[in-house]
């Protein structure tokens, strides 16, 4: 036997599995972290990609919107942001005229303790914060309608700043190909309508994890940011350790681009075959706080289970599904295709959510290790277990004693790919 440790929550969990079994690992390939972040930031802000750099876009007098992620991601946002707000400064532009606006999307708003901790006490003190709630209508402007029919409207501090600043971090995402990049405006500071409209488009097959330049999701939201231009873009790449990796800075499409290309090579890990058992991880807080951020990990682990195999899921999901609307649907509809049926006929956000987690349960069957209620993981399909020992017990049970196992350590940022 061999001893794992996984993160879990803001520990990690600790098991035992028989070595010969585990025929597989999938981790990030490995990367040297930047030696000097700060040095790196700076010269990105400073050598910026098809862009001038910041410093000769800010004037004296301009009012500024800086988008920084919320508390679900994680980017260094306390470290790029006093940088950012420095070149700013320098050039004359005033604290009071810098609002710093977080890319809610449809999640929660932040504590202000929250806000602290994403942005430091410095900059939370010096200025303006607000949280962009998607369902404050009086909020919002609206900028247009794309050729895809998604009514486009933004926060207001966003449309009516003379410079806005896009931030935030780059990882695969399961149906908009990649965050990052124009995803901190639309859908981080959208309308709900608009985000609503925008991620109706997942049931597009072309929706897929790793593709931009032919996905319906990215493409419409590109369209929608072209209505309003961002001005400007640093977004950073981070590895498991939440080391920088990379830090990207310029026009929001094509320094983008450069981040992506530079996440597909860490995280993209290619595969010779599927497996009957995959035991995978989230990565821990906040990848794991709730089924909605763990359902990354799991379009990433069904690409590497095998038909009709068993995933073991470890997340806490210290707020449980993360959704009154996924509730609400896994609890009327008990079936992947009901489900799948009741999306198609009423797409809403939240509702999308269990359409994306079920959907991933027609290939495998999944077992979750969380804190939550056992009622609450049956409601939303899952198989409650209490330990690794106690899943791989029935795994077995169905796969036989002898199934061979695949394990992902970083199971929110591997994305597998089985060799053709």
């Amino acid at each position: 036997m061999s001893t794992y440790h996984m993160p879990y929550g803001r520990g990690e969990i600790s098991f035992d599995l028989p070595a010969e079994r585990v025929k597989k690992v999938l981790e990030m390939a490995e990367m040297t972290p930047l030696d000097d972040p700060v040095a790196a930031i700076r010269n990105a802000l400073s050598h910026p990609i098809d862009s001038p750099p910041l410093a000769e876009l800010a004037q004296p007098g301009q009012t500024v919107a800086i988008i920084v992620n919320d508390t679900t991601r994680i980017a260094h946002t306390d470290v790029f942001l006093p940088l950012i707000v420095e070149t700013l400064t320098a050039r004359g532009v005033r604290d009071d005229d810098i609002t710093v606006l977080f890319a809610l999307g449809m999640h929660r708003p932040m504590t202000a303790a929250e806000m602290i901790d994403q942005i430091g006490p410095e900059m939370y003190r010096r200025l303006r914060c607000v949280n962009a709630e998607a369902r404050c209508d009086e909020d919002y402007v609206t900028v247009g309608t794309t050729s895809y029919g998604t009514p486009v409207a933004f926060h207001r501090a966003a449309v009516e700043a003379d410079l806005l600043i896009l931030t935030g971090s780059v990882v695969h995402h399961f149906f908009a190909g990649f965050g990052g990049g124009r995803k901190a405006l639309f859908p981080g500071v959208a309308h709900q309508e608009t985000i609503r409209r925008n991620h109706s488009l997942m049931l597009d097959p072309a929706a897929v994890i790793g593709e931009l330049h032919h996905n319906p999701i990215y493409l419409d939201q590109i369209e929608g940011c072209e209505m309003h231009r961002p001005s400007f873009l640093l977004n950073t790449v981070l590895n498991e350790k939440k080391e920088f990796i990379g830090v990207f800075a310029g026009d929001y499409i094509t320094a983008h681009e450069a981040a992506c290309e530079l996440v597909d090579r860490m995280n993209g890990v290619p595969i010779d075959e599927e497996y009957p058992i995959v035991i995978a991880t989230c990565g821990g807080y906040p990848k794991d706080i709730n089924i909605y951020q763990a359902q990354k990990t799991m379009d990433n682990a069904v690409c590497a289970v095998r038909e009709g195999g068993v995933v073991i899921l470890l997340a806490e999901c210290e707020e449980g599904s993360g959704s009154a609307e996924f509730d609400a649907t896994v609890r009327n509809y008990p079936s992947p295709t009901a489900i799948e049926e009741y999306v198609r006929r009423d797409f809403q956000i939240g509702r999308h959510k269990a359409y994306a987690v079920t959907r991933l349960m027609k290939k495998a069957d999944f077992y979750l290790l969380s804190a939550m209620p056992d009622e609450d993981v049956r409601a939303a399909l899952f198989t409650p277990v209490h330990s690794v020992a106690e899943a791989l017990t029935l795994a077995e049970q169905k796969l036989g004693p002898a199934a061979d196992i695949c394990l992902m350590p970083q199971g929110s940022y591997t994305v597998p790919r089985l060799r053709k």
